[in-house]
């Protein structure tokens, strides 16, 4: 396990009741509410929040790897970041998709920065070898 050297950031929460209750930010920058995946009540889910949050860091990882190669990546590069909550034998796990959409980028070039992306961005490095993640071009 990798250990930080110098801490950059940290996020901080405090949440009360679960999957059915409320977020809070130290800053109160983010203020939301939470609710089940799939139910009428008003409200966000972990997977959702999980899948804004990787969609984000992977666009900046491709940012990075866009800057290495001085090469200016599309204004409307996006991803759209899916991500399941299931279950195995009774146990639940997550797994993932991101697509990637990267106009006027030839498919192989983005190939490339889409798996250096994937090397770099601290949530693909957090899932890795944890749940199956898809990568795949739009």
């Amino acid at each position: 396990m990798t250990k930080i050297d110098k801490v950059l950031y940290t996020g901080r929460t405090h949440t009360t009741g679960g999957r059915d209750g409320f977020a809070r930010s130290d800053d109160s920058q983010l203020e939301v509410k939470l609710s089940p995946p799939g139910s009428a009540h008003a409200g966000t889910n972990p997977e959702q929040l999980f899948a804004a949050g990787w969609s984000a860091c992977f666009i900046g990882a491709m940012g990075l790897a866009a800057g290495k190669r001085k090469i200016k990546l599309p204004a409307d590069l996006a991803v759209d970041a899916e991500v399941d909550l299931g279950t195995t034998e009774g146990a639940y796990f997550l797994q993932a998709r991101l697509t990637i959409s990267m106009p006027g980028i030839e498919p192989e070039l983005a190939r490339t920065l889409v798996e250096e992306a994937h090397q770099t961005c601290p949530y693909s490095k957090a899932t890795r070898g944890n749940i199956n993640v898809e990568l795949k071009l739009a």
